[in-house]
């Protein structure tokens, strides 16, 4: 077997027993041609690489600029496979096994003001053509609701958006199912661009086109409203309602879902359940909200704090 054949199989594997997204997938078959592009440069594939050569390969990324991130994804991907072709048969070792990573800085993520979204949810309401606006507020008003990653919003199927519900069910990472709570204004918005969808979805039936099966149906390849145009509708709200674009990604959206809900006095523990992470150490970044909370308590109520 080539290393693209070897590739190949890791990722259909990875789809068939951990069912991976297809972004995560993506991302690893990138890193690994990437990788084996590498080997290729020194008369090496997957067959013959050394411990000595991977952790070569990392020294050289570093050496290209590679963001500590970026460079610990590409060792995941690496370790992952040569798990796999160990359990499978396809090399008798398992070369990556004691490499340690360069691991993730931890940063406190960008986020937004509770003004600033409000002002991008108003910019929703008023910027463009009608059915433009009631996709957009639907978008941003679910997006902020209930913290979903962007991959999961566009995806989301409409099936699970009728009968005016309290709760969405959402398919998150490795096919894990979730419920998070709809807030009013977000089942306001979502009753309103159902209106308009099904009245679209109506109209392309009689002129002969398949109806989706998608809340935000696009003519594309994927069926649904991409991550890419959304990336643009979010930027162009954030010009409209004078928020820095530079500032504004569906990303930070979620953050900013997490962080105030934090802010207001949320379980850790709940916000983690409704993020989808599979770990709480991945939603204590957000704990510097806590902190900052903690530290106005003592400040503003403790009988020996100065006032000024």
């Amino acid at each position: 077997m080539t290393d693209l054949h070897w590739i190949s199989a890791f990722l259909d594997a990875q789809a068939a027993e951990l069912g991976a997204a297809d972004n995560t997938r993506l991302a690893y078959g990138r890193d690994l041609k990437d990788f084996t592009d590498w080997l290729a440069t020194r008369q090496s594939d997957f067959t013959q690489v050394s411990r000595d050569q991977i952790e070569t390969y990392l020294i050289d990324c570093e050496a290209q600029g590679l963001a500590r991130s970026t460079r610990a994804r590409r060792l995941s991907a690496i370790k992952q496979l040569f798990r796999f072709t160990f359990e499978e048969g396809l090399r008798p070792d398992n070369p990556a096994i004691q490499i340690r990573g360069p691991g993730r800085a931890k940063k406190l993520p960008k986020t937004l003001s509770e003004a600033e979204v409000d002002r991008l949810l108003t910019a929703a309401r008023t910027v463009g053509r009608g059915s433009d606006r009631l996709r957009n507020t639907c978008l941003m008003e679910l997006l902020y609701a209930t913290g979903m990653r962007v991959s999961e919003l566009v995806s989301l199927p409409v099936a699970a958006a009728r009968g005016d519900p309290r709760l969405l069910l959402i398919l998150g990472k490795g096919g894990k199912e979730r419920m998070v709570p709809l807030s009013s204004p977000a089942r306001a918005a979502l009753s309103e661009w159902l209106i308009s969808r099904d009245a679209s979805e109506a109209q392309a039936r009689e002129k002969g086109s398949p109806e989706s099966r998608f809340l935000f149906p696009s003519r594309g390849k994927s069926g649904h409203l991409t991550r890419h145009r959304f990336f643009q509708i979010i930027k162009d709200l954030a010009v409209a309602s004078g928020v820095s674009p530079d500032t504004v990604t569906p990303h930070t959206l979620r953050h900013a879902f997490a962080t105030h809900l934090l802010a207001h006095g949320a379980d850790l523990r709940a916000i983690q359940t409704l993020l989808g992470h599979s770990d709480v150490a991945t939603t204590e970044i957000y704990t510097h909200v806590l902190d900052e909370r903690l530290k106005a308590l003592v400040l503003d109520h403790h009988p020996l704090a100065r006032k000024e």
